[in-house]
């Protein structure tokens, strides 16, 4: 018998997907990568979206409202939830949290408390929309709980979800059907922002829980006492809050497979959140082979032997941290080393812990 798999797929037509469309586009292809001809994965899009637009690997059906509109009435009502559906997963707080067969499984995955963490990094909207949908999750007894972010299940029970609902699963990093960019073309990308040779490299959000005027301060004490670290490079959009970036070259959004590219090529890479909810980029360097220096608030990297760890709160640390990084082996074996250390992590796994999740 058929099982139907219903996942919203309402963040990728967001302006800033951000990690959220990581995990959704991840979940989607480790679905389709199990090749299980009785599991049919459907995505619930908003109105007006053609599925090419997702380029996902599974089937997309689309709701009768936009995705403003939608983020409120999945509150209340699964709209354009497949009626058949087995297991009915809200891929965000947004939701759906309904609909599906009289006997389907409804989860919802979380990924941080971030509204709470960095009150500043969010407006007053956009709190009171967490704190409404944490009280309503609370409040389904028979929804579950998916964490991504370790210790994020433990603050769930201090807020009344029951231990039973909640359950952690991982998530990936693996997309090697994309081929990264070649030397040459990240070369020619730099060289057009008069940046030759090593360099030092952020990926994300340029916005103030990154922690970006503290990384930069500190990569200028620490570029003057190991110039091979090379400058400051920054790929990513500007998200809310002013956030300044004079001492580093900002390239924008780049391609999928440039930001490949500049993973492998970065002498090393740098991401020191104040606060976080997993932290995609140094999984991604690390799965890239590069040196990474972390904050130990990055959970996804926490406890990898092969990070260098960073009080975010304190520019000697981090730049401490650089000029070590800078100094690690960087030979293949090495580079091998950091791959394995995140070889786990790929989207297959995360929908095998899913699926273990729905049973």
């Amino acid at each position: 018998m058929t099982r139907t798999i219903a996942i919203s797929v309402d963040q990728l037509w967001r302006p800033q997907p951000g990690g959220i469309g990581t995990y959704v586009r991840g979940l989607a292809r480790g679905l389709a990568a199990l090749g299980d001809d009785d599991l049919d994965a459907v995505g619930v899009a908003p109105r007006g979206v053609r599925a090419e637009h997702f380029e996902l690997p599974i089937r997309v059906t689309t709701a009768p409202l936009s995705s403003a509109m939608l983020l409120r009435a999945w509150s209340v009502w699964p709209l354009g939830v497949p009626s058949d559906a087995n297991v009915v997963h809200a891929t965000s707080m947004a939701g759906p949290f309904g609909g599906g067969r009289r006997d389907a499984v409804h989860s919802v995955a979380m990924h941080d408390m971030l509204w709470r963490d960095e009150p500043s990094a969010a407006t007053r909207s956009g709190v009171r929309f967490h704190e409404g949908r944490l009280r309503l999750i609370a409040s389904r007894s028979n929804l579950r709980v998916l964490v991504t972010s370790p210790g994020l299940g433990e603050r769930l029970r201090a807020e009344g979800i029951d231990a039973q609902r909640i359950h952690d699963v991982r998530l990936g990093v693996d997309d090697d059907e994309v081929d990264a960019s070649s030397p040459p073309e990240v070369a020619a990308l730099l060289a057009h922002y008069d940046v030759a040779g090593p360099f030092v490299f952020y990926a994300g959000t340029v916005e103030p829980r990154k922690n970006l005027e503290r990384l930069i301060e500190a990569h200028r004490s620490a570029y003057r006492v190991e110039p091979s670290l090379g400058p400051m490079v920054i790929a990513g959009p500007h998200g809310w809050g002013d956030v300044s970036t004079n001492g580093a070259v900002e390239l924008g959004l780049v391609s999928r497979e440039m930001l490949k590219g500049l993973y492998r090529d970065a002498s090393v890479v740098a991401y020191v959140p104040r606060s976080e909810g997993w932290g995609l980029p140094p999984v991604e360097a690390l799965h890239a082979g590069t040196r990474v220096v972390a904050s130990t608030t990055t959970p996804s990297v926490r406890a990898n032997g092969e990070v260098v760890l960073v009080d975010p709160l304190d520019v000697d640390s981090i730049a401490a941290g650089l000029v070590s990084a800078a100094r690690l082996d960087d030979g293949n074996v090495a580079s091998e080393r950091r791959r394995a250390s995140v070889s786990e992590l790929t989207w297959r796994n995360v929908a095998l812990d899913h699926l273990a999740s729905w049973t």
